[in-house]
């Protein structure tokens, strides 16, 4: 009798609660609803957001949101301002790349190491493991340390921060992955740089990329030599809203 009065009692509150849910009451059903939120810490707004702003190109998102306001700002004179720092900037770096390229040429060394000037500041790209590297090997040639040797004094007056950016074309290699290969290569020219160069440690760092950043495919060994790089970044030092604005100066230099 007790088993069965138990079943009887868990059926009709079965059935009550499949009432309850039949019929619902909007007005009940919104105060819980409020009721709920409020203990959940979210206040009830009847006020319609009409906060006005910029819509940010999908080529902006996660880009630096200062920069894109410094682009976008209706500010005519900030944005002369900083478009005049930047083409300082600019002539800055541009002169540094000079004096690279001039030692480079008096040496007879500027064949297989290009110049870019770009947001981040001036990229120095040592290309093909044949002209700085064994195949398969992260040791610097002779040619590849004559080249350090030669840029390392002007980089170390610039007093700026470097970054050195190893990369590999795919492929099978010594090590057990191109990740090892362009870490040990960009590692190297660290080394040289701060040990020979007499750049302090204290503004170079060195980072691998394995074959992820290609610039091209490897269908032909030319294009796979280019692949097969360490690049030494120069980082300029100025705001971001100066940084974003290198390109749109370079252009303009370039008129």
């Amino acid at each position: 009798m007790a088993s069965y009065m138990d079943m009887v009692t868990v059926l009709m509150c079965l059935f009550i609660v499949l009432y309850a849910m039949s019929t619902v009451d909007a007005n009940k059903f919104e105060k819980l609803r409020n009721s709920l939120a409020t203990g959940f810490g979210t206040v009830a707004s009847e006020t319609v957001d009409t906060a006005s702003g910029t819509v940010v190109p999908p080529e902006f998102v996660d880009k630096d949101l200062e920069a894109f306001a410094a682009v976008q700002s209706k500010d005519k004179s900030a944005q002369d301002e900083a478009l005049a720092a930047a083409k300082k900037e600019v002539d800055r770096l541009k002169a540094l790349e000079q004096k690279m390229k001039a030692g480079l040429a008096a040496a007879g060394l500027s064949q297989n190491v290009e110049f870019q000037i770009d947001q981040r500041g001036l990229t120095v790209k040592l290309i093909g493991s044949q002209a700085f590297f064994a195949p398969d090997r992260p040791e610097l040639t002779n040619r590849a340390s004559q080249v350090l040797r030669i840029i390392s004094p002007i980089l170390r007056s610039a007093a700026l921060e470097i970054m050195v950016e190893g990369h590999a074309a795919k492929g099978i290699t010594a090590y057990p992955s191109t990740w090892e290969l362009s870490s040990a290569r960009a590692v190297n020219v660290l080394r040289y740089m701060v040990d020979r160069g007499g750049i302090p440690q204290q503004r170079i760092g060195a980072v691998a990329f394995g074959s992820a950043r290609q610039v091209n495919d490897d269908s032909t060994p030319a294009l796979m030599e280019r692949n097969r790089r360490v690049d030494i970044v120069v980082i300029s030092d100025k705001p971001d809203v100066v940084r974003a604005l290198i390109p749109k100066a370079l252009k303009l230099s370039q008129k």
